[in-house]
């Protein structure tokens, strides 16, 4: 077997690295939500407001006059605060692991869906992928094999959809 690129590797290590950060934000929220110490809102609020915090410090460091003076998206922000607050109410009664599969299908599913709608083809492998994934998730949600809670279930999705169908965040140029 061939030695990888340096850009696979590279790729490979920054989607490792982002596969983990998304999995200890959805450790974090459950952990912070299981004990009762925060309510679902509060933790919501704190969420965009530290990472509002954030991206201003991070615009004041590296001096970019453009971004600061940038107008901004409200349909992003309206996206970004239901990801948000759906996520963070649905953690209430989902475990982390159920939580985060469902998350992170909903957002495939939906990327993928944008993708088709735009007039992109998924090529076979793509197609078989997509199919054994869907065979799982239907798995996870059948009756009688722990399925989540409906109502969890059902708002973990809407964070999916809202993460995937955010403006810049659903550019389907980058599927293929």
């Amino acid at each position: 077997m061939s030695a990888l690129t340096p850009v696979a590797s590279k790729t490979m290590l920054f989607t490792t690295l982002a596969l983990i950060a998304f999995a200890g934000n959805s450790v974090l929220c459950r952990l912070a939500l299981a004990g009762h110490a925060i309510d679902a809102s509060s933790f919501t609020v704190i969420r965009l407001l530290s990472g509002a915090m954030i991206l201003m410090i991070i615009i004041m460091l590296r001096g970019d006059r453009r971004a600061s003076s940038s107008r901004g998206s409200w349909s992003a922000s309206m996206m970004l605060f239901a990801y948000a607050a759906t996520f963070s109410f649905a953690y209430i009664s989902l475990d982390t692991g159920t939580g985060a599969l469902i998350l992170f299908g909903a957002v495939q599913v939906t990327m993928i869906l944008l993708s088709l709608y735009a007039g992109h083809r998924l090529h076979a492998m793509e197609w078989t992928g997509s199919g054994i994934a869907f065979m799982g998730f239907v798995y996870l949600i059948l009756p009688g094999i722990s399925a989540p809670s409906p109502v969890g279930f059902t708002l973990m999705a809407g964070a999916g959809i809202a993460w995937a169908s955010t403006p810049g965040q659903a550019d389907t140029r980058s599927l293929h």
